[in-house]
């Protein structure tokens, strides 16, 4: 990593802006010996709170922090970015159909998408997560003309989830569980691949038995996790979900140890039959600064069915948007 990085936010006013903002600030993201220089894009309504969280970040003295510009102007927020967070998105709202939902948050993405490309460096790497992430970073890359290594969507908090579910199961500490990797979708059609995961470097079908449970209750749980905690928390998943964007920028800037991969949605490569130009999530691994997907997974007709039909899901949503796809 160089001795400093641009980051852009947008939606920094947001919940999850909150949670992040001071989580990079702080070094978190990038490691102890890279400056931060932070670009905190919002609408003009969110611009006076956005204010506010500028002068905490000030009140903070973080010594890496550079400088903060907060800003509602796409060119000035993505000017000369190393990295590009779009964690701000239209939610969906009861009445508004999926893919109506689609369609609005599109237009914000390929606006997003065509002022990456007038103004952020030419090796800007860009991580939607504002939803429905994986078809609005499809949007975003189709505008943005971005080499394909250099767009990701988030399913980072689907593994985070799924790992803490398996090892509450299993009654082991969260960082024995390797390898579950998330296929497709970021959406409750997600696939969770517990048969190639391990615990305790044992493969995790012979540590939890009860394969009922896992082709049920635990791929439930994981996929209809975000709309538990809405009904439980009264609000979205914001920590949890600043968390896995810290966790999938570190792992992709990270070499990954040996034998072992993670989760991001990427372009695909055909890989498992994926249709060729999703944006579908992917075990990867990295050098630190490029990636590959893992070769050579084997699947059982219950996973098969799962990753078509998760594929299926997001080949519907890119017909969807196909007005907005050049």
């Amino acid at each position: 990593m160089s001795d400093s990085v641009r980051v852009t936010i947008t939606g920094a006013a947001g919940q999850i802006g909150y949670a992040l903002l001071f989580r990079i600030a702080s070094g978190q993201m990038f490691g102890a010996d890279t400056k931060i220089d932070l670009n905190l894009l919002e609408l003009e309504l969110a611009m006076k709170t956005l204010k506010g969280i500028a002068m905490e970040l000030d009140d903070c003295a973080f010594p890496l922090l550079n400088s903060i510009t907060c800003t509602n102007d796409l060119n000035e927020g993505f000017k000369d970015t190393d990295w590009a967070l779009l964690v701000g998105a239209v939610p969906r709202k009861d009445g508004i159909e999926r893919a109506d939902l689609l369609n609005i948050n599109g237009n914000v993405f390929t606006e997003q998408g065509a002022a990456i490309k007038a103004n952020a460096k030419s090796s800007c790497k860009v991580l939607v997560v504002g939803n429905p992430c994986n078809t609005n970073a499809l949007i975003c890359h189709n505008a943005s003309d971005l080499p394909n290594k250099q767009i990701f969507a988030m399913t980072m908090l689907d593994q985070n989830r799924a790992h803490t579910q398996l090892a509450q199961k299993a009654g082991v500490d969260v960082s024995k569980v390797k390898n579950l990797a998330i296929w497709g979708n970021h959406s409750p059609s997600m696939f969770a691949d517990f048969a190639n995961a391990t615990i305790n470097n044992q493969p995790l079908c012979e540590v939890i038995t009860d394969h009922n449970w896992l082709e049920s209750e635990f791929l439930e749980t994981v996929g209809k996790r975000g709309s538990a905690i809405i009904k439980t928390r009264g609000a979205s998943s914001a920590a949890s979900a600043a968390n896995a964007i810290i966790d999938t920028v570190r792992k992709l800037t990270t070499p990954t140890p040996e034998g072992e991969f993670f989760s991001v949605c990427v372009p695909s490569d055909g890989s498992y039959g994926t249709p060729q130009g999703l944006i579908s999530s992917f075990p990867v691994r990295s050098n630190g600064t490029d990636y590959e997907i893992i070769q050579g997974l084997k699947h059982n007709d219950f996973a098969k069915n799962k990753l078509k039909a998760t594929f299926d899901e997001l080949s519907r949503e890119r017909d969807a948007v196909s007005n907005l796809l050049k």
